[in-house]
């Protein structure tokens, strides 16, 4: 009897103890995760913070921007701002640009990248690693060393002033051809056989059975792809002179005089340059997301 009770408080004592550590872990872990979100929480509101005085500036009077005290509400709410930007300067041409240029260049990027994936996953050419790994060495080069070749092949082309200037050059990247030849791998061999068995093309294997199952991939390409487009400025500041050639950024930008800073109209077009991103990734952060979890394991 005394061996039963002996155990039974043996067993009362590990199970308490378990208790103990299991409560010890828990506190930890709420104590971890209250401080990770605190943290996230300030990194949030002194992200936001700015994008919503740039959003409430667009609709004051350029007295009340900088007046004191700051106020994130406008007082005098106003779309003067709106209406100056877009009757008084060619805001309409620079977004029509701009959208030409990040959606061909997007669909450009999609095609190219994707063959160039395909071909370095699928197929054994000679030289195949080397010009791999001579692919793969371009992302260590800056964007900047590159400017001054680009520039003189644009000028022995006459293309100044062109969609196909602002287009092209930037129209695929070493990354994008990199993750697309990820997500190709995972593609079984046996149904690209299969496939050839059936009589299929190379184009019609690439496009038929290759291109549904990157879709995740595509999604991710296109959203980097549309963004950087969208967003470029040093590159089309190079290449256009045209006021009608411009993109929204370098026209914005060009609104800035010497001696006169409309901040108001200068930020009213910064919204506006900034809404179409907001709206996409709204619509496609789930496939944006997957594309990305997806591509980090492979």
């Amino acid at each position: 009897m005394a061996d039963v009770n002996l155990a039974t408080s043996e067993v009362r004592q590990r199970s308490e103890a378990r208790t103990r550590r299991n409560n010890s872990y828990k506190t930890r872990f709420y104590i971890g995760s209250t401080i990770v979100n605190a943290i996230l929480l300030i990194l949030l509101v002194l992200t936001v913070i700015p994008f919503i005085y740039m959003i409430s500036s667009a609709f004051k009077p350029n007295s009340e921007i900088f007046g004191t005290p700051l106020t994130l509400i406008p007082v005098h709410f106003t779309l003067v701002n709106m209406q100056a930007l877009l009757t008084n300067f060619p805001f309409a041409r620079w977004a029509f640009n701009t959208a030409t240029v990040a959606v061909l260049g997007t669909i450009t990027s999609l095609v190219l990248g994707s063959l160039a994936g395909f071909a370095f996953a699928k197929y054994d050419f000679p030289f195949k690693n080397a010009l791999f790994a001579i692919l793969l060495a371009t992302m260590l080069i800056p964007g900047q060393v590159t400017l001054v070749p680009q520039f003189e092949v644009i000028r022995f082309l006459h293309w100044f002033n062109t969609y196909q200037a602002l287009i092209l050059p930037r129209a695929v990247s070493a990354f994008t051809i990199f993750l697309m030849r990820q997500y190709t791998l995972s593609v079984p061999d046996e149904l690209l056989d299969a496939a050839r068995v059936d009589g299929a093309t190379e184009f019609s294997i690439w496009w038929r059975v290759v291109v549904p199952l990157v879709r995740p991939g595509l999604a991710v390409v296109a959203i980097l792809s549309f963004t950087g487009l969208w967003n470029d400025y040093l590159w089309p500041l190079v290449v256009t002179t045209d006021p009608n050639m411009f993109v929204m950024n370098l026209g914005i930008s060009s609104l800035v005089g010497p001696y006169d800073y409309q901040y108001g109209i200068l930020l009213s077009g910064a919204v506006l340059a900034a809404l179409p991103l907001i709206i996409i990734f709204f619509i496609f952060q789930k496939q944006f997301l997957q594309g990305l979890t997806e591509g980090a394991l492979k």
